[in-house]
């Protein structure tokens, strides 16, 4: 019996490592395949080989969007005039609707890849001075002066398993900064406090067990 169970116990210990091993690598390309699919449905295309025959190359489509992005890129850097783009954002600003989606793009755009890049910097947050309950989020503002809050600062928090959060505009007080990764410190976040930064000594341990 003990050696039915132990046998029962390695068989379960094979399957718990076979799914971490195969699932990360599974769902991750589930996602990079939709993200392919999605940049290819934008620009299908369809080599043809005879007459009533096209063969479809994935990615294709993803790369020529990414192509003429780069190229977009490019040419408003070096051959359009700042003072255009500058012109035409004026405009753009006045137009109330196109105004509130354009700007929050790409805001959001530069926060990630610009160079005044937001997220950068994690903090620990005291939320309830009583229960010293903290919650982790990220300094997205400095300054507040323009809201006329002084004293205060914009601090980001990512929900766990989503891509939405909320913003909290706290003292400076009740925020500690903390020195870690910005990238560790936002996949705990999303993981739910699952995922952290495993030291080389910990991983050993772990693979010695």
């Amino acid at each position: 019996m003990e050696m039915k169970n132990k046998f029962f116990k390695r068989i379960l210990s094979y399957f718990i490592r076979g799914l971490v091993l195969v699932a990360p690598l599974y769902v991750t390309a589930l996602i990079i395949w939709t993200g392919v699919e999605f940049l290819d449905n934008i620009i299908p295309i369809n080599i043809p080989i005879s007459d009533k025959q096209t063969v479809y190359l994935p990615g294709l489509g993803g790369l020529i969007i990414l192509t003429g992005i780069i190229l977009l890129g490019f040419f408003f850097s070096t051959v359009v005039p700042q003072s255009f783009l500058k012109f035409t954002e004026s405009i753009m600003r006045r137009i109330p609707l196109v105004s509130l989606i354009y700007y929050s793009i790409k805001d959001l755009i530069l926060a990630f890849v610009g160079d005044k890049k937001k997220f950068q910097q994690p903090v620990l947050v005291t939320m309830f001075k009583e229960t010293g309950i903290k919650k982790i989020g990220f300094i997205t503002q400095t300054d507040l002066g323009h809201l006329k809050i002084a004293d205060h600062v914009a601090v980001y928090m990512p929900l766990s398993y989503s891509l939405s959060g909320e913003l909290f505009i706290v003292p400076v007080e009740n925020i500690i900064l903390l020195e870690a990764s910005s990238t560790d410190m936002m996949k705990m976040l999303i993981s739910g406090g699952v995922s952290l930064k495993i030291s080389k000594e910990e991983t050993h341990e772990e693979d010695q067990a």
